[in-house]
């Protein structure tokens, strides 16, 4: 989200790193050492240090760098974001005069920071530099794993470097690749009588293919479907993970494009596959959530309980869909963007009914909780739950493997592309 806003506000990023940061928390307990090796003071007997600041090792050590840095930056101007009513999100800190707005993100001993004023930013980076000994990395083009192109028109966001190295890693670079990430015809199950195969491995392939589910939702559903066989993988079940690499091979600079360009409006969209799991028939929820036309948040997901209609399954994936939305309006409100009325796009017309019937429709215990908490942030007016066409339904592509003309028009919908 914090990407796709400034983005949209066209600020500059940019990226510094602090050195040593644990060493510059203040410790508020009493905490002792005993005198390091090759240290010691033989004149002071078994006396023990006393720490006024924290060292690498302690269990205080990120919380006291955090309070620290917190504190100073406070003292300097800068609104905390729990003080706008977001308590669960205190790694961005804002300051703002009459036209121009700075936004600092930390990440530990990384910081983020931009504005729409280049002055603001280099008046930030003299203050931190006078405090903290910092390394100053210039615009972010690498953060967190994922590489970072700040555009005129836009940013785009992709882990190519990573996608290549897995390549590598995996013995993929002389193979053909593959259109789809998996075949419209793959039924995956347990496979009792397949050939078994090395766990470390197999887990080693998905652990490394869920990494990049962080920037390439289109391969969010067929790794969510080949985890479920990690306890006891199957030559099927690598074949069918392999053929996510053969998929990557022919599109590693793919990622998420998000433009300067359209409006900021939060967006909700949800789909069910019912009983799609052939082990236990529980059915799949897929949601993602669009910020004008910048995708920010997705996931799909195992239904914990086995639904007994495409209703019932389609109503809990709305009230995964609900509790996101929820939380991101309150995300928004960092940044001053007040949202009511959530539109929440259902492409079920029995599901869509139920929260426009006051009879209650349930009949188990889960639905009852989930149909008294959609019906009642309709009723406030905190989101509206619309009906979409199913050919209009983006969260598609994270319920179910599709046909490749399908797949490549939702990849496109959802803004990941190749940049050239």
């Amino acid at each position: 989200m914090f990407l796709a806003y400034v983005a949209h506000k066209n600020f500059t990023l940019y990226q510094m790193d602090v050195k040593s940061a644990f060493l510059n928390g203040l410790l508020e307990e009493e905490v002792y050492v005993e005198q390091p090796p090759g240290f010691e003071q033989k004149t002071i007997g078994d006396k023990v240090y006393n720490l006024k600041k924290a060292l690498y090792g302690l269990k205080q050590a990120p919380r006291a760098w955090y309070d620290t840095l917190s504190q100073f930056l406070t003292d300097n101007g800068f609104t905390k974001v729990d003080s706008l009513k977001a308590k669960w999100t205190r790694t961005l800190f804002r300051i703002q005069d009459v036209e121009s707005i700075l936004l600092v993100q930390i990440y530990v001993d990384d910081i983020i920071f931009g504005s729409t004023n280049k002055e603001l930013c280099d008046k930030f980076s003299n203050l931190m530099q006078g405090k903290f000994e910092m390394s100053m990395m210039g615009e972010m083009t690498f953060f967190l794993g994922l590489q970072v192109k700040q555009l005129k028109d836009g940013t785009f966001i992709s882990q190519t470097k990573y996608t290549r190295d897995l390549m590598k890693k995996f013995g993929m670079e002389e193979k053909s690749s593959a259109k789809i990430p998996m075949k419209t015809s793959v039924k995956m199950d347990l496979d009792a009588d397949g050939k078994a195969i090395d766990q470390t491995r197999y887990r080693a392939l998905i652990g490394s293919l869920l990494y990049l589910t962080a920037s390439r939702p289109d391969i969010t559903f067929a790794v969510g479907v080949c985890a479920r066989f990690q306890s006891t993988p199957k030559d099927s079940h690598m074949t069918a993970a392999k053929r996510m690499l053969r998929y990557l091979k022919g599109c590693q600079q793919d990622g998420l494009w998000y433009p300067k360009e359209g409006g900021f409006k939060l967006i909700g969209y949800l789909d069910s596959d019912y009983a799609g799991c052939r082990v236990g028939r529980n059915s799949t929820s897929g949601t993602c959530q669009m910020l004008g036309n910048r995708l920010v948040s997705w996931f799909r997901k195992k239904q914990n309980s086995i639904a007994t209609s495409a209703a019932e399954a389609e109503y809990i994936a709305a009230g995964s869909c609900c509790a996101q939305v929820l939380w991101m309006r309150q995300q928004l409100r960092d940044y001053e963007i007040e949202e009511k009325e959530i539109p929440i796009m259902c492409d079920n017309t029995s599901a869509f009914a139920i929260t426009q019937n006051p009879v209650l429709h349930s009949r188990t215990k889960h639905i009852d909780v989930r149909y008294h908490f959609i019906r009642d942030h309709v009723e406030k007016k905190d989101i509206t739950l619309e009906y979409i066409s199913t050919d209009k339904q983006l969260a598609d592509i994270f319920t179910k493997p599709l046909c490749e003309s399908r797949f490549e028009e939702l990849k496109h919908e959802l803004g990941l592309i190749e940049l050239s």
